[in-house]
């Protein structure tokens, strides 16, 4: 990424591609966060509900859970939402925010476990002030608890459904044979995985040919990872072309 506070993080790929992620910053990230925190106060407010009956029996006791219970779904309702939505949560989902791997991995439970404990720093001394500030004038839009986690919060704006009438039409799709797996892989993959699948295939011809070999070989061991489609669908394509079947999963509309 070059020198300096940009609201763009650039991600470099071994071989010479170069992937923009627009950064979040601190007013919308707030933003965020004030949903959170109204989805948090409604949490705790039903299970405040339900203790009133255990108050009958003890004050103290209901008294000692229910602060429990505050911090519980405090600290657990982010690190859930954010492993299980990969990298939202229920504000970051409406704003259109995502956590993701500062480097462009993919996101680690490790990860959202720390950004999230060390949020009660950031949130000091009130309304995010710590937090705040440290993303204010961080390169790369981090509060304290992504500093840690090694991880950034990314903006991802509506785009409209890819064109790729110029690089599957017409073109026969072995993978679609396997609906059930063409399914899962659509599962698995993440927004910013199927981007390069997508970034991938346009740039192709303005890279090095032992470079793109490189890089569609990298991509098929990937994609491999998450589904593993019969020898009869993969024997005799090329990994450009095997590539070229992923996109058209992921992105093209299902057929028949």
């Amino acid at each position: 990424m070059a020198d300096g506070k940009t609201n763009v993080l650039l991600i470099q790929t071994p071989e010479g591609i170069v992937f923009p992620l627009l950064l979040a910053g601190p007013i919308t990230r707030f933003l965020a966060w004030i949903l959170d925190i109204t989805c948090i106060a409604v949490l705790t407010t039903l299970v405040g509900v339900v203790l009133v009956f255990l108050g009958a029996i003890s004050v103290d006791v209901a008294g000692a859970v229910s602060t429990l219970t505050y911090f519980a779904i405090s600290i657990g309702y982010p690190i859930a939402t954010e492993w299980f939505w990969r990298g939202q949560t229920l504000g970051k989902r409406v704003l259109r925010l995502r956590v993701m791997d500062a480097g462009g991995m993919r996101l680690q439970f490790s990860q959202v476990v720390i950004r999230n404990l060390l949020r009660f720093i950031d949130g000091l001394p009130v309304l995010y002030a710590v937090g705040g500030m440290i993303c204010f004038f961080s390169r790369s839009a981090q509060r304290l608890g992504d500093i840690a986690a090694n991880t950034i919060v990314v903006r991802n704006p509506e785009v409209g459904q890819p064109d790729l009438t110029q690089l599957v039409a017409g073109k026969y799709n072995s993978f679609r044979d396997y609906p059930h797996l063409a399914a899962r892989l659509r599962q698995r993959v993440s927004p910013q995985e199927a981007g390069i699948v997508m970034q991938a295939l346009l740039r192709r011809e303005y890279l090095d040919p032992g470079a793109r070999g490189e890089l569609f070989g990298d991509i098929v061991s990937h994609m491999k990872k998450y589904v593993e489609f019969p020898p009869e669908a993969t024997d005799g394509l090329t990994d450009e072309q095997y590539v070229r079947n992923v996109a058209d999963i992921l992105f093209q509309k299902s057929q028949g």
